[in-house]
């Protein structure tokens, strides 16, 4: 029963004790058709029988539809506005630089696993790439009851920096290469390994979306690639484990019909409109992993240098596919972002056919690397992810985001009679 159990306050949140291993699975990228349309196919059967005893729902990520904000969130238990990741990039308020947020010095919410290590709780953190273990990790003490490491550099963990020495040993797998299924599937390889010998108390595994931005959901790659985590799921609840599988976010089509990009290159357009050097466009999806993307997003900040606010409102919002123009205050309201760390214009693209993306200028994007028509994210048509568990809950409300995850699976499970505050 939960009032004989320990509880964790983080956040302004409560987490009850998890009575079995809490694993919470993010697929990066996992916009609900993927598992959908496999399950459809007779592809995912371990998937049906855990949302056969559990639940499967539908919620929403935190805004802008990113990975590093909502992996923040979703370890975090809150929005941007509270843990200060708002992307993967930005202009640093403090020097007026263009830098990267990857630095665990952004993060301003200590997480969930180490609040629970704090409290005696053992946990384990894998993650798919390099850029997002070391915030994923801040504020844990690898003394033994902690690990964590990503599948990228895997062969480079220690004791002091990860908690484990050489993370190969745990499955054997060969460092996969970061633009690969594999890289995935390491991650969902390790959580089972993990599992088995550690008994950590809440662990997190978080994959990359380097299939979900190539394939479309029911193409074979991406079949392939939900078939391999459907094995894996099967092993995790057959361990006893509770799990709670979300996604940071969606995936959409963003090309033309004839396969071409559909891009906004909006610093050209506003340097046509109101010269260069008055307005500077920021893209929070850029990151040192642009070959699957060519760091273009559904979601972009514009800092002002002279035009007026209006002027500039105006004319991007006649822009075409663009679905959203707020002013810094007004977006930070409704999207829950960090004040001080957007610029003056919040922009969200879409359109009716949630396809167009924005862009910087035209030669600033390398797009060499696009072997595929682009899928991308960002916006408010990629806001949408599957939320499933493989336990009976109780109490859930209405609406769902994807930072409920540990909430769910400590404060929400149906043999739990009580709930925590």
């Amino acid at each position: 029963m939960i009032q004989n159990r320990k509880t964790v306050s983080v956040n302004g949140r409560t987490y009850a004790w998890p009575q079995a291993p809490l694993v919470v699975v993010c697929c990066d990228g996992s916009e609900p058709a993927y598992m959908d349309t496999a399950r459809s196919q007779g592809l995912m059967p371990y998937l049906d029988r855990m949302i056969g005893k559990g639940e499967n729902r539908l919620g929403l990520c935190a805004m802008p539809s990113f990975t590093n904000p909502n992996n923040l969130s979703i370890v975090t238990g809150r929005p941007p506005a509270v843990h200060g990741i708002c992307g993967n990039y930005l202009i640093d308020p403090e020097t007026g630089r263009e830098v990267m947020m990857n630095d665990p010095k952004w993060l301003r919410a200590p997480t969930i696993f180490a609040a629970f290590q704090k409290a005696g709780a053992k946990v384990a953190v894998v993650t798919a790439k390099d850029k997002l273990r070391l915030l994923l990790g801040k504020g844990l003490v690898f003394d033994g009851s902690a690990i964590c490491f990503s599948s990228e550099k895997a062969d480079k963990a220690t004791l002091a920096e990860n908690g484990i020495e050489d993370a190969r040993q745990l499955t054997h797998m060969k460092v996969p290469d970061v633009y690969s299924a594999e890289l995935s599937e390491f991650v969902f390889a390790s959580g089972v390994a993990l599992l088995k010998s550690m008994r950590p108390d809440l662990m997190y595994l978080s994959t990359t979306d380097y299939i979900q931005h190539k394939y479309a959901p029911g193409t074979p790659k991406a079949n392939d690639f939900y078939a391999m985590m459907d094995r894996y799921l099967g092993e995790l609840d057959a361990q006893g484990a509770t799990v709670v599988i979300v996604a940071d976010h969606g995936m959409k089509d963003k090309h033309l019909s004839n396969g071409e990009p559909d891009v906004l290159f909006l610093q050209d357009a506003l340097d046509r409109k109101f010269r260069a050097g008055q307005t500077k466009v920021i893209l929070p999806i850029t990151d040192p992993y642009v070959v699957h993307h060519g760091a273009l997003g559904s979601f972009a900040t514009v800092y002002l240098y002279g035009p007026k606010p209006e002027d500039v409102t105006s004319f991007i919002a006649g822009q075409p596919g663009i679905d959203v123009v707020l002013a810094r205050k007004e977006a930070c309201v409704r999207f829950e972002l960090p004040e001080d760390r957007m610029g003056d214009l919040v922009v969200v693209s879409g359109g009716p056919t949630h396809s167009k993306v924005i862009g910087t200028s035209r030669d600033k994007h390398d797009l060499s690397g696009l072997s595929e028509p682009l899928r991308s994210h960002g916006g408010l048509s990629e806001q949408e992810i599957p939320i499933i568990v493989n336990r009976k809950t109780e109490g859930l409300p209405a609406s769902l985001r994807n930072f409920d995850a540990f909430a769910i699976g400590c404060n929400h499970i149906a043999a739990h009679r009580e709930q925590a505050a």
